[in-house]
């Protein structure tokens, strides 16, 4: 996962393993489920410049989960769908963008 995001140009800046959080926390085992933080910075850049406050919306989550029956599934979150709650000329453009790097990513896997 990690390579095929770097392929195209994100680094992870986050990984959350839910499943062990719930485990320490409330003793609760759950399949492998892990949300990653993927950053490409020239594209997080543009954004911020676009409006400072696009921080609350980044970075882009990855889900990379497993199912009960044993299969991985992975999951992005909607960069078009998210970015429109921005108001700012060119952010559509940078969400389409974004989009198709982790369609790209989504296709390497």
């Amino acid at each position: 996962m990690t390579a095929a995001l770097q392929a195209e140009g994100f680094g992870v800046l986050s990984d959350i393993d839910v499943a062990a959080a719930l485990k320490k926390k409330i003793n609760k085992d759950i399949p492998p489920y892990r949300i990653l933080g993927a950053c490409n910075p020239p594209l997080a850049d543009r954004a911020i410049g676009m409006d400072p406050s696009i921080g609350l919306l980044l970075p882009c989550n990855v889900l990379v989960r497993q199912d009960g029956s044993g299969a991985v599934h992975v999951e992005f979150m909607d960069p078009d769908a998210v970015l429109k709650l921005v108001e700012a000329p060119g952010i559509d453009t940078l969400a389409h963008d974004v989009r198709q790097r982790l369609e790209r990513v989504m296709a390497a896997l």
